[in-house]
């Protein structure tokens, strides 16, 4: 079931048989020249997504823009500061708890994002601590491929030039749901990107030039993709239901 697609009286009778919720939450920014601009907020929608259609997860809408001011050097890329971010999922949050959620777990698909995520995390919990009263609701950040088993999946798919940005991992998901995409365009040079520390955005197009970090995405193909697909949806399906049923 998608949040998005449902009407508010289908949302009423799915709270009183779950009060658990999937956000995945991403960014929108450059991924080399063979990886879409949306690729980070498109893994984990593509994941939950696919998810849903096997399990009666609730998929809320995707959260796409996140802290990508490193990537501004680079056309396209949209980035919200941190404490913009952080206010915003501090007001998704409140706006999914004073309806009956009390299990928010957000599936996330950019690293960038990480500090981010917890600091808003901390921020929500501050105001229950601070008042000494208990609270209502739990939430949870999971990368994608940190999902149980799809880290080492991808990189024994890949095993040379995964890289840590623009990987052919992330890449062959997003080809897998848009396989008009799929690049054509043959080797880069060099075949597998340097890797270095993340700075300011023209710093960072100065140790990146063509966007990747460490990464060979070339050899992502649209059947690799499909793969880690399936395998990280049952693997979410999983990992989101025990903690929906209050374990973690």
């Amino acid at each position: 079931m998608h949040l998005s697609s449902s009407t508010w009286q289908e949302l009423e009778a799915q709270l009183s048989r779950s009060k658990g919720i999937v956000i995945p939450i991403g960014s929108h920014e450059q991924h080399g020249p063979t990886g879409l601009l949306g690729t980070d907020a498109l893994c984990p929608e593509i994941i939950a997504r696919e998810a849903e259609k096997i399990s009666d997860l609730l998929i809320g809408p995707t959260f796409s823009i996140g802290m990508a001011q490193h990537h501004l050097a680079f056309p396209g890329t949209i980035s919200l500061r941190p404490s913009t971010m952080i206010a915003s999922i501090i007001d998704w949050v409140n706006s999914l708890a004073r309806h009956g959620f009390t299990r928010i777990y957000f599936l996330n698909g950019h690293g960038g994002n990480v500090a981010t995520i917890q600091a808003a995390f901390s921020e929500f919990y501050a105001d229950y601590s601070y008042a000494a009263e208990p609270c209502p609701v739990a939430l949870m950040l999971k990368n994608w491929w940190e999902l149980p088993g799809i880290g080492k999946l991808c990189t024994d798919i890949f095993p040379v030039g995964h890289g840590s940005h623009a990987t052919p991992s992330e890449v062959a998901v997003t080809y897998w749901a848009y396989p008009e995409k799929a690049w054509s365009g043959g080797a880069l040079d060099p075949k597998i990107a340097p890797e270095g520390p993340i700075r300011d955005a023209g710093d960072f197009r100065g140790r990146f030039p063509d966007g990747r970090m460490g990464s060979d995405p070339t050899t992502a193909t649209v059947e690799l993709g499909g793969k880690i697909v399936s395998a990280s949806a049952a693997a979410l399906i999983t990992d989101a239901g025990k903690f929906f049923s209050g374990a973690g």
